[in-house]
């Protein structure tokens, strides 16, 4: 007998049909003598309904007052698979992010997980239950509820299989696996049947939507083998484990599009030592996550400084070198516009030469202008205008033979 933890994501369990077919997945996990715990998000689309009434009533809703609205959208997820769990005769308890010991630092919208105890969990398992937990959501110091950020079900997933100690952890989506580029853009990219995690945290931090780049993060640092299938059949799906010899045979594994970049420009800065560190603390300070960076000296000596973002930070991000550039006396900040990431990714690269100069030339050769570049030991990205998004990831995933 295994202990095996589950995670449905939101298009999983969309509606009454498909949590039946979730119920019915576990009821199967269950008759094989398992003891099964359960993650699961809101149902899909439920979140984005959530936030769009918020900011009909206010452009910028309080963080907190959002992570009460935002949770409610697992909660009605939990009940309603136990209750699918008990139409079929299988014992089931839900539990929501709190009792199942999710504790977390009070960064509203987007706290981190310090500890997570697995409340009773152990118990109820022992007794026979399937325990269904609410994923994406924690509580603070001060008994506060919080959330994990979009894609947070796939942090609690992992958490809760590293303290639960589980045999095994299932990432259920709705694709079969991690592919090469995200098939809904790149039509012929290929299934992965292993990855490691460095490959799969480069992904999905450049803009792959089939892991959330924390979760992936805190597998790696506690050895959480899991594996991303599909929950609409029972084929193998991709395992992410640590890195094997073999895997450098491969130069480039993967491609990964992100279209929720914006680009911010930072002028007439002194050019003295500092300087960009008062920026940069600043954006930490606000919990802004900076990507590409790019620094020159412009007329007069004075400095600029180029960065990039999540579009759902710029106002915060603006907001915050507003404040160090009014304390330092000087300066100037703008939102320039929105661009798309595109980033090659295979460990392969550590040992291959010649990477950057195929991707610039695919680029070059396809008419697409690069307007910033970042590199990893492991990963090439580019910021390019967002229409040439899907031209570009289309002819590098075909220009690195990733359709092979």
């Amino acid at each position: 007998m295994a202990l095996i933890v589950q995670k449905y994501g939101g298009t999983s369990v969309k509606d009454v049909d498909r949590i039946r077919n979730v119920a019915q997945r576990i009821k199967k996990t269950v008759d094989e003598g398992h003891q099964v715990a359960v993650v699961v998000s809101a149902r899909g689309g439920v979140t984005n309904e959530l936030v769009a009434r918020a900011k009909e009533l206010n452009p910028r809703p309080d963080e907190r007052e959002m992570d009460m609205l935002l949770a409610c959208g697992e909660q009605e997820t939990i009940a309603l698979t136990a209750m699918a769990l008990h139409a079929l005769g299988i014992p089931a308890v839900s539990r929501l992010g709190y009792q199942a010991g999710f504790r977390t630092d009070a960064a509203h919208t987007r706290a981190r997980i310090r500890d997570i105890t697995g409340g009773d969990i152990p118990d109820r398992l022992a007794e026979g239950k399937v325990v269904i937990v609410a994923g994406f959501q924690g509580q603070d110091e001060e008994g506060e509820i919080t959330t994990l950020g979009r894609g947070g079900s796939d942090l609690s997933a992992v958490a809760l299989a590293a303290g639960l100690k589980a045999d095994v952890c299932q990432i259920y989506t709705d694709v079969e696996g991690v592919y090469t580029a995200d098939p809904r853009v790149v039509p012929n990219a290929r299934k992965i049947e292993e990855i490691s995690y460095e490959e799969m945290l480069e992904l999905a931090s450049m803009g792959s939507k089939v892991m959330q780049a924390r979760a992936v993060e805190f597998s790696q640092k506690h050895n959480v083998v899991f594996e991303v299938r599909s929950s609409f059949n029972h084929n193998p799906g991709t395992i992410v484990k640590a890195e094997v010899p073999s895997m450098e045979d491969v130069v480039v594994s993967g491609v990964a599009l992100d279209k929720n970049q914006a680009k911010i420009a930072v002028s007439d800065l002194p050019d003295t030592p500092g300087t960009a560190a008062k920026v940069f603390k600043a954006l930490g300070d606000a919990n802004v996550l900076v990507d590409m960076i790019v620094q020159n000296i412009g007329r007069g000596g004075a400095a600029n400084l180029t960065f990039t973002v999540s579009k759902d930070d710029v106002h915060r991000a603006v907001e915050a070198v507003e404040k160090s550039l009014t304390e330092m006396g000087g300066g100037t900040v703008n939102y320039v516009g929105d661009v798309a990431k595109v980033s090659v990714v295979g460990v392969g690269m550590r040992s291959h030469a010649g990477v950057a100069a195929t991707l610039f030339s695919i680029l070059a050769d396809n008419g697409v202008n690069i307007q910033m570049i970042s590199t990893s030991e492991i990963r090439i990205s580019v910021a390019i205008e967002l229409e040439d998004a899907v031209k570009a990831c289309q002819a590098v995933h075909d220009g690195f033979g990733l359709d092979k």
